[in-house]
């Protein structure tokens, strides 16, 4: 029988599904649309082995925050091509992934969690068949505190979450700005006790191999290093770094300035 385009289309945008996937779907079905839909679901399995070699770095990276701001999720639902990432129903499915994800507290039990009859593992097979591409999870990461905002940044590429240690009355203004900091700046960690002992050892002999090439003396590297090792962490760590709306005073300086609050934590996630 013959099988128009519209009736292809209408199938690709019910199921994400490819074109030519769409069309040979509703051959076989005879037209039937249901029955259609089920033949695409059906090569799920097989399509999902098929693609779990490809690489899937673009997708949509959502934040979400429970009703009263005391805990907050970030997922990343990764694809292939940037071209089913920007696709309403693949952002919906992202958007209610994510709603999910707010109850659960590992990666474990959010995949094994149930969603839409099945779990959520299956559902990323189940779509793996019907789009053509590669679909997982390619982050979770939870946060909770006093206080916890969020922010996501245009074109859904970085998500971050940010605690507070306290309530205050500006508090969502606050924790969005220093959401909005660590989605520029991409701190490594919170502050100085955060960063990884390697990491310090590593930034002091990079300093020290400098000041050496510069001809400085061996007895003076030490403080010099310690230092530059002061200037590493006001450039990386989150409550260091000048505040990207008025560079004059730190994050730490800014959120101060709010009441008597501070950053207990963060959590950034990014397609990469």
């Amino acid at each position: 029988m013959k099988i128009t385009a519209s009736e292809v289309n209408k199938l690709r945008q019910s199921t994400g599904a490819g074109m030519m996937d769409c069309k040979k779907a509703l051959v076989e079905s005879e037209g039937d649309f249901e029955k259609a839909v089920e033949n695409l679901r059906k090569k799920g399995q097989k399509v999902a082995a098929n693609r779990a070699d490809r690489n899937s770095s673009e997708g949509a990276v959502l934040a979400k925050v429970n009703d009263d701001n005391t805990s907050g999720v970030i997922v990343s639902l990764n694809c292939e091509t940037d071209f089913v990432a920007k696709n309403d129903t693949y952002l919906n499915l992202a958007n209610a992934l994510t709603d999910l994800a707010l109850n659960q507290d590992t990666l474990e039990s959010f995949l094994s969690a149930e969603f839409q009859g099945m779990s959520v593992a299956e559902k990323l097979t189940e779509q793996t068949g019907l789009i053509g591409e590669k679909i997982e999870i390619g982050g979770f990461k939870k946060l909770s505190a006093p206080f916890v905002g969020s922010y996501i940044h245009a074109g859904n590429k970085i998500a971050t979450l940010v605690g507070l240690s306290d309530i205050i009355d500006n508090a969502a203004e606050i924790s969005k700005n220093v959401a909005m900091q660590a989605a520029a700046m991409n701190p490594i960690a919170l502050n100085e006790d955060g960063v990884d002992a390697s990491v310090v050892e590593k930034e002091i002999e990079i300093a020290k191999d400098q000041l050496r090439q510069e001809g400085k003396p061996e007895a003076m590297l030490d403080n010099i290093a310690k230092g530059k090792l002061k200037r590493f962490f006001k450039d990386n760590t989150l409550v260091n770094q000048d505040y990207i709306k008025n560079n004059k005073v730190s994050v730490s300086s800014y959120v101060k300035s709010a009441g008597e609050v501070h950053v207990t934590s963060f959590e950034r996630l990014a397609l990469v």
